[in-house]
């Protein structure tokens, strides 16, 4: 009975022939909206999506839990650093976070197959095209000095326009989100000449948009991202997706000469007398005193504002953070070292098992390959702009990676059926 509905489902096309999966649809594409727009959408969906899948699986088959014992540690020491800190009511309050990561379950439950599964992220990489091409027109119609003369929707729009940041508060967040679906769609190239030139205008629209929110840390995760795509081009999509790459990546260096004050921006990376790379050496060197004084179970989640005033060395641009735009440096801080540890385990597991699914992909399967390739290398850029912002710590960021991560293993869970 599941099978024929699923069957009817896949021939009539998503969200699906019956009324479950039609919920199911309709749900995901809420999430799609939610990841692209508004983290109180996202997250308020993702709850609603694992209640309902909960109750439709109640007589259903087993589900796969990849990764579990790793992120089920990774929470428990969480949870056990809180009990230990010096505010166990406040740490344990800022705990609550752990709960989106089950965001990976949720959305392998939630896509049945392969198909579902490149249905979501090409949905998502189209809506965040739209945004990206909001936060273009946000950017380069930016009025002079404050827009203060503008109401309603236009006084939202330019609130804050010289960086682009879309629909979100801050301009940090859309370039984590652009980061990680810009490097998770590049595999999925169109096969036909039409769809694959506007797939390759989206993609530089979104590139536009993400050189304009002028986040360093998110460019250079997008640059680690892309380098990994490439090592793995020979395995999934061939000379086409080379070619796609090529011409790319002239795309992106040519958005960066035209585009005003990008490339002035680039140039300031790693320059000691940029006051941001003085204040993130400060909160680097505040943060490894932390840990040096609390190695083992670290201060508590959401306690580094009450720390970081007494550690913050004089050169410091400000004396309070609430995070260390470092997510490595921030766990360990609030963790310990073991919840560092734990932490890396979560994603060390997810690249071997990852890699082990692209292996066994069959090359007659590109568009599945692509599916496990793509999220191989945005979690290699998120994890490399996480050396320069909390990423793990922006809730808005860390669902999307939390989403590409599950990609693989629904291409796992095909091939162990067929």
């Amino acid at each position: 009975m599941i099978g024929a509905a699923r069957a009817q489902a896949a021939r009539l096309g998503w969200p699906g022939g019956v009324p479950t999966e039609r919920v199911t649809g309709a749900l995901v594409l809420l999430l799609v909206l939610g990841l692209a727009t508004s983290i109180t959408v996202a997250q308020g969906t993702v709850l609603l999506l694992a209640a309902w899948l909960l109750a439709r699986r109640r007589h259903g088959p087993p589900m796969p839990w990849p990764l579990l014992p790793a992120v089920l540690a990774f929470a428990a020491w969480t949870l056990v650093s809180a009990l230990a800190s010096d505010n166990p009511a406040g740490s344990l309050a800022s705990a609550r976070s752990l709960v989106w990561l089950g965001t990976p379950y949720v959305i392998l439950a939630a896509l049945p197959d392969t198909a579902s599964a490149r249905r979501f992220l090409t949905a998502l990489f189209v809506a965040l095209t739209v945004v990206a091409g909001f936060a273009v027109v946000q950017v380069l119609a930016c009025p002079a000095g404050e827009p203060g003369t503008l109401v309603g929707p236009l006084a939202e729009l330019f609130r804050k326009c010289g960086r682009a940041r879309g629909f979100f508060s801050i301009y940090m967040t859309l370039a984590g989100v652009l980061m990680l679906v810009l490097v998770a769609a590049l595999p999925v190239v169109p096969r036909t000449s039409a769809r694959r030139a506007g797939f390759l205008l989206a993609w530089l629209l979104g590139a536009a948009a993400l050189a304009l929110t002028f986040v360093r840390g998110a460019w250079l995760g997008f640059g680690a991202g892309v380098a990994a795509m490439a090592t793995g081009t020979a395995g999934v999509g061939g000379r086409r997706l080379a070619a796609t790459l090529g011409m790319l990546l002239v795309g992106a260096c040519t958005l960066l000469v035209l585009l005003p004050g990008v490339l002035d921006r680039a140039l300031t990376i790693g320059d000691p007398r940029d006051e941001t790379t003085r204040d993130r050496l400060a909160m680097l060197e505040a943060g490894i005193r932390m840990v040096e004084e609390r190695p083992v179970l670290g201060v508590g989640t959401g306690q580094v504002r009450r720390f970081y005033p007494d550690y913050a060395p004089d050169y410091a641009a400000r004396r309070s953070r609430s995070h260390l735009h470092n997510s490595p440096l921030q766990v360990a801080v609030e963790r310990g070292l073991p919840g560092l540890v734990l932490w890396l385990a979560i994603f060390g597991g997810f690249f071997v098992r990852a890699v082990r699914i692209l292996i066994a992909v069959p090359a007659s399967r590109p568009e599945a390959r692509a599916l496990v390739l793509g999220p191989i290398a945005a979690v290699a850029a998120f994890l490399v702009a996480g050396f320069f912002e909390d990423n793990f710590g922006d809730s808005e960021v860390w669902l999307v990676a939390a989403a590409l991560m599950a990609l693989p293993f629904i291409v796992e869970r095909d091939l162990e059926a067929a």
